[in-house]
């Protein structure tokens, strides 16, 4: 009766850690398929306190797939301008801008001492 206890909780551990992979890596194909399909697929890699590029570029009128990657710490970003705001729970977003300009992008989640200075810019063609 142990033994199968045991063995029933390591089948639910692994079962548990394998559906944790699986979730993070569903984001990715969204962001090709996009791409693929004629959209712009753009990538926010966020580290700590600051994102991989201090400027994303994508065309006005065309589909944009975003996807935050939160390479490092626990981040969000936010473009007000188009209702963006991904976190963890939404680490994806297709919108297409209507506008062209300079739009901030920030940091939506309280990540400590250099959150103040986590931005960057989409620019909009």
């Amino acid at each position: 009766m142990k033994k199968l206890l045991v063995l029933l909780m390591g089948i639910a551990l692994v079962l548990a850690i394998a559906a944790c992979g699986n979730k993070d890596k569903a984001a990715a194909p969204n962001a090709t398929a996009a791409a693929q399909a004629g959209g712009q697929a753009v990538t926010l890699k966020a580290t700590n306190f600051k994102f991989d590029q201090p400027e994303y570029r994508v065309k006005k009128g065309e589909p944009v797939t975003i996807t935050l990657d939160n390479a490092q710490g626990m981040h969000g970003a936010s473009i007000k301008d188009f209702k963006v705001n991904l976190s963890n729970g939404t680490k994806t977003v297709t919108f297409t801008p209507d506008k062209a300009g300079s739009f901030p992008i920030i940091c939506s989640i309280m990540c400590g001492s250099g959150h103040a200075d986590m931005k960057s810019t989409l620019i909009v063609e």
